[in-house]
């Protein structure tokens, strides 16, 4: 009984979670459209008509090459077990578990280690650690990519937060850095207080998770030191995030009003969409909202910054939509079709 009232309130905190993430989402969806102006949905209208929509071609191979690059760089720790999967199945996988991740985060990561492991039969819970490592490496990876934006653009982060406080008003009166900074570490602190109470956590329970996690960054950047094929993880780490941010910057030349800008920018976009990818499921809202702040830093008007942040979410949606449903049907095909040629051939 005590263990079915455990999975019982398991599965409704996972609901809970799942149903305020979502609402965040549409929360943020809802705050990003309700301040536009006559000439704000006029612009959007203007900028939609006039986009160069045949350059969602390009950005579909290279989102959909970037998938299939991380496939190769899961199947890269995979071996490292002993295991030797096909590469179209890991692909599948990666593509199915995208698509679940839609609907229910982290739902993906689970699927894409139970699919693979029914058809390669490599034990789950291994695949499960491989995850857990991608996603540090991951983790480190977006820390670079944060630190090279910051250093490319040394008042980014200043300028970012002036545009979220004052809504991208030039002629709103500016408050000092050293205010913004202790707004935002002020209210940090109390969330971390009111998370502290609420999970009955002491100082020391703080520290011990400090360290817990400074471990498992050191467990990440040791575990590609001891990879045999740690050249090739790097240099797929590598391309898989240009592809990341050459989708960003070709993302520009799909709207005449953003073709101006370049690579700095792109960088931008990278760290914000990153971002919003993760604060929600799919990152529905807050995904765009992020771009268009992001790009009104930059001069772009409010009206065209949102657009361009819901076009680029979409055509990224829409692979993992497309991309995610033809996994679900060829997989099984896939592996039907190994399996016949393998009795073929005894």
């Amino acid at each position: 009984m005590r263990y079915i009232f455990g999975e019982v309130k398991k599965g409704f905190r996972t609901i809970l979670q799942y149903v305020f993430f979502l609402g965040l989402g549409i929360f943020l969806v809802w705050w990003s459209i309700k301040d536009l102006s006559t000439a704000d949905r006029s612009e959007i209208r203007t900028a939609v008509r006039h986009a160069r929509y045949f350059l969602i071609i390009p950005v579909f191979f290279i989102l959909v090459l970037s998938h299939f690059i991380r496939a190769m760089r899961w199947r890269l720790l995979i071996r490292s077990l002993g295991y030797n999967p096909s590469l179209l199945n890991s692909f599948f996988a990666v593509l199915i578990g995208y698509l679940a991740n839609q609907a229910v985060p982290r739902l993906g990561e689970v699927l894409k280690c139970t699919v693979l492991s029914r058809y390669e039969k490599v034990p789950a819970d291994k695949l499960i650690g491989t995850i857990i490592l991608e996603r540090l490496i991951d983790a480190l990876t977006l820390l670079l990519v944060f630190g090279i934006t910051l250093v490319i653009q040394p008042d980014l982060y200043n300028e970012l937060m002036q545009t979220f406080f004052h809504s991208g008003d030039p002629h709103a009166k500016k408050s000092p850095p050293y205010l913004i900074a202790g707004i935002i570490g002020g209210v940090l602190l109390v969330a971390l207080i009111i998370w502290m109470i609420v999970k009955k956590k002491k100082i020391a329970d703080l520290y011990a998770i400090i360290i817990r996690v400074k471990n498992s960054v050191w467990q990440g950047i040791s575990a590609i030191q001891h990879l045999k094929e740690r050249w090739q993880f790097i240099i797929l780490t590598f391309i898989l995030w240009s592809l990341y941010l050459s989708g960003g910057y070709i993302g520009f030349l799909a709207l005449h009003e953003t073709q101006q800008y370049g690579v700095t920018e792109a960088f931008s976009i990278l760290s914000a969409g990153s971002v919003g990818m993760i604060v929600t499921p799919g990152g529905i809202g807050a995904y765009a909202l992020l771009i268009e702040k992001t790009m009104q830093v930059y001069g772009l008007s409010k009206g065209v910054a949102l657009a361009f942040g819901w076009l680029l979410w979409l055509a990224q949606t829409g692979v993992i939509l497309i991309g995610g449903l033809f996994s679900f049907i060829a997989l099984p095909a896939y592996n039907k079709r190994r399996q016949n040629h393998s009795k073929d051939i005894i």
